[in-house]
């Protein structure tokens, strides 16, 4: 299982349009995809209410991963997607 440890660095977090974005991209590729913070029980995902439950803040750190082929590009994808400070 492929692994990525990003901080959140969108204005609002994990919240609003960047989960929206964040669920549509996982929902995009049939590998299961899991977010999670540090220590904490992964959820899935491509579920907004999972994702949008975790409370992702701004500077906050979380992991990403997924299992399959093409695992590594899609995490890149995720990762860059909470990454980026305009969303």
């Amino acid at each position: 299982m492929a692994e990525r440890r990003v901080r959140v660095e969108t204005k609002v977090g994990l919240h609003a349009r960047p989960a929206a974005l964040f669920v549509q991209a996982a929902t995009r590729t049939p590998l299961d995809v899991t977010v999670a913070k540090p220590g904490k029980d992964p959820v899935n995902a491509k579920s907004i209410l999972s994702v949008l439950a975790l409370d992702a803040q701004q500077g906050e750190e979380i992991v990403i991963r997924a299992e399959g082929d093409g695992a590594d590009a899609v995490l890149d994808e995720l990762a860059g997607l909470v990454t980026e400070q305009s969303a």
